[in-house]
């Protein structure tokens, strides 16, 4: 019943001087933070559609994914900024079964937390060198902000993870969009404070350092549906959800009221086809509200090369999910277009 301490880890300055980015790539990034910060602020009337694999499982297959994005990206980009989802960390309910490739680079090896760390940073380096988009990740462990915060456009934090202070402080130092899903539970009052609390300075601890935060504007909601008391999935992403969720932004002390709601999770009960419909509701329920317009910014979709997922083996299909079941590279496509059309 105690720690038994396997090796210490390099500093996020180790890692990054080992793995730097380029200049290139650095103005990449300011552009694609300043886009995405005007979507979330309302002076860009586009749409956000956060788009990938569940969790980044393989480097090559991730890479061929976004790198099929990017072409999409260039035709739909007057109406739709694409950020790739490469979410390294995969928060487990029970603790048990794959964690992403952060804690084990190869899935039927041991678990590797310093070379997955190199594999974390280095998938998001060669997404932007090869592709001109910079990404989004969850944090599912606060502590590996520093090893990526030059990287990633985007920051989600996780239904499990929402209601840990830790969390909420720690996103007070984001400097990009960061979004905070609703709980399990599904409380929206729980989500909200947990955007209060990032959007506010804080006086706190952090990687063995006294730290304090200015807060973070950019901070905003996501909504992923609900599981209730029974064991049922609840969906939160109708148009009733969101009229209501923004009476709730405005008695609240928030600035720039957003959520971007996420098609998978219990809002599709794990049914990942239903994705395609649940975007398209969402889109049209923009066109029945002004206040509904200005505070749905996005989507989120899981996604991947190949629809649905399989078991971790040594003959896995290329491109398929390990984790939860996801669309496919057509039907994705497809969907993109979609939301560009219906983004009127």
């Amino acid at each position: 019943m105690s720690f038994t301490y396997l090796k210490a880890m390099p500093s996020p300055d180790e890692i990054k001087s080992q793995y730097p980015m380029t200049p290139e790539m650095m103005a990449v990034k300011t552009e694609r933070d300043e886009q995405i910060a005007d979507i979330i602020t309302g002076k860009d009337d586009r749409v956000l559609a956060i788009i990938g694999p569940c969790s980044a499982d393989s480097e090559d297959s991730v890479i061929d994914y976004v790198s099929r994005l990017a072409p999409v990206q260039e035709e739909i980009k007057d109406k739709v900024l694409i950020v790739p989802r490469i979410y390294t960390n995969k928060p487990r309910t029970t603790g048990s079964g794959y964690k992403g490739i952060a804690s084990q680079p190869d899935p039927t090896k041991a678990p590797d937390m310093v070379e997955g760390l190199i594999a974390m940073r280095k998938m998001h380096l060669r997404a932007i060198a090869e592709t001109g988009l910079t990404c989004a990740d969850e944090m599912l462990y606060p502590e590996n902000w520093g090893y990526v915060e030059d990287l990633l456009s985007y920051v989600a934090i996780g239904a499990r993870s929402v209601e840990d202070q830790h969390h909420r402080l720690t996103v007070s130092g984001f400097d990009v969009a960061s979004g905070m899903k609703n709980p399990t539970s599904g409380d929206f009052s729980v989500m909200l404070n947990s955007v209060y609390a990032a959007q506010h300075s804080h006086h706190f601890t952090f990687s063995g350092y006294e730290v304090r935060t200015t807060g973070n504007p950019l901070a905003h909601t996501i909504l992923r549906g609900a599981v209730s008391k029974h064991g049922n999935c609840v969906q939160n992403y109708h148009y009733e959800d969101l009229v209501r969720l923004a009476e709730m932004y405005q008695s609240m002390d928030l600035v720039n009221p957003a959520t971007i709601v996420d098609a998978n999770h219990s809002n599709s009960n794990k049914q990942f086809k239903q994705q395609i419909r649940i975007v398209r509701e969402v889109m049209m329920s923009r066109h029945f509200s002004s206040e509904v317009k200005n505070l749905v910014k996005g989507v989120m979709i899981e996604s991947y090369i190949e629809e649905g997922c399989q078991k971790i083996s040594d003959n896995q299909v290329y491109g398929k999910s390990i984790t939860d079941p996801c669309l496919g590279w057509e039907d994705s496509k497809q969907l993109l277009y979609t939301i560009a059309e219906l983004n009127k």
